[in-house]
């Protein structure tokens, strides 16, 4: 691992790099809005691998090493934006890839271009439902994108299991107008029918971008006896929520989608946020050497004491380490030989949220998750807890550790 005192450096040199025998990829995502809590830390955390991988001396391409080029496009979270952005980089003739994208919207509005040219992508660290099955339902033979996330199937399925192991029963399902928010409600109610129609869905209330006051929505929820509401949303409206349940006393609970655990979400909901539950794909504990050194890298470069999303900052760190396995097998910068590579990958890719084995399969139109990295095993459901988002089973995290070093802690012990 990279010594923690050079981060900053690499990081402006890996920035700095000029075109020529380099590998080009393209970092996109929100990098300001509501939704930049995830963009940035996906980014921050690319970075922090890229700036290892050229410190190292860069990827083997066939027979020499070449350093990863970085080029950074912020969407601001907003379609059109995103489209032209898609529509720029799909011009690009020397463009390895593209990493990152948030927001369903964007992928909806802009991977179209992308795809078109083959260029490989690999969103990160999130995007509906939608941004994959667009392509299954197109009955696109040949797919160059890809996605590192938990997507919505196994995030959904654990918010109702989740629900039900609380032994609630009556539940209201909330979320915002994005296509994000209206396809995590479809998976959400999808589930519960799924899992035996275990929970009954009392009501069912909207909200809008901007929205500022939920007490509407509460109100209609709480009086029709809903015990806790399930969630689905990507901005700091989620804040919103359970400050708006405080206001008209109310404590049902929140469970919901892994946006939960952003910073603005945490910082504005303060205390009121406590308890509230989501998936999540990586913890901010250092349970493992590996953890501990990418969350103290992380810190010290940024000059944080807390990751804004340590789920985007880790999937962004990982999914750089697994696009650079694919170059190195494919032997070329070529974009089209690096999906083929990236569909067969051959060597195990050790990343700080998990061991990759051969994470993603040739396309297939009838099954998304040929290009889907994430299985249920690398989720865990985390919790709010006085400003910091904790592991919600430490069973999760006994298994976690016992996985990366072969051992079980004694209880009580992280590390």
């Amino acid at each position: 691992m990279l010594s923690q005192t050079i981060y900053g450096s690499l990081i402006l040199a890996a920035l700095g790099l000029q075109a020529g025998d380099t590998v080009k990829i393209a970092l996109t995502g929100p990098f300001s809005g509501g939704s930049a809590p995830m963009g940035t830390s996906t980014r921050d955390g690319a970075k922090l691998a890229i700036a290892e991988i050229n410190a190292a001396g860069g990827i083997q391409v066939g027979a020499k090493k070449m350093k990863i080029e970085i080029i950074e496009r912020d969407d601001e979270a907003k379609n059109e934006r995103g489209a032209l952005i898609a529509q720029e980089l799909a011009a690009m003739g020397d463009l390895s890839g593209v990493i990152g994208t948030v927001n369903t919207g964007i992928c909806m509005a802009g991977d179209k271009h992308l795809q078109e040219k083959g260029i490989t992508k690999i969103i990160c660290p999130a995007a509906g439902s939608a941004s994959m099955t667009q392509w299954s339902k197109a009955g696109v033979k040949d797919n160059s994108i890809f996605r590192f996330a938990a997507h919505d199937g196994i995030q959904s399925a654990m918010v109702v299991e989740e629900a039900i192991n609380r032994k609630f029963t009556k539940v209201a399902v909330i979320f915002d107008s994005t296509n994000y928010g209206v396809s995590g409600r479809d998976d959400m109610l999808d589930q519960i029918k799924k899992q035996g129609d275990k929970l009954t869905v009392v009501a069912q209330e909207k909200f809008n971008i901007g929205d500022k006051d939920m007490t509407a929505q509460l109100l209609r929820a709480k009086s029709a006896g809903a015990e806790a509401i399930l969630i689905w949303a990507i901005g700091p409206e989620l804040a919103a929520v359970s400050n708006g349940e405080a206001k008209i006393g109310w404590k049902a609970p929140l469970i919901g989608g892994w946006t939960l655990s952003m910073s603005n979400f945490i910082d504005n909901a303060g205390k009121n946020g406590n308890g509230t539950l989501m998936p999540q794909t990586f913890i901010e504990e250092p349970i493992t050497p590996k953890a501990k050194a990418f969350i103290d890298g992380f810190h010290k470069t940024y000059k944080v004491e807390r990751m804004p999303s340590a789920v985007a900052a880790a999937q962004g760190y990982d999914a750089v380490y697994i696009f650079a396995a694919a170059v190195k097998q494919a032997g070329t910068t070529d974009t089209h030989k690096i999906k083929e590579a990236l569909e067969d990958l051959k060597e195990p890719v050790k990343g700080v949220i998990a061991t990759w084995n051969h994470p993603y399969t040739k396309w297939d139109p009838a099954d998304v998750t040929t290009h889907e990295a994430f299985r249920r095993e690398q989720t865990v459901m985390g919790m709010v807890q006085d400003g910091r988002v904790v592991f919600g089973n430490e069973a999760d995290k006994a298994r976690l550790i016992k996985e990366a070093t072969g051992t079980t802690p004694a209880k009580g012990k992280t590390k």
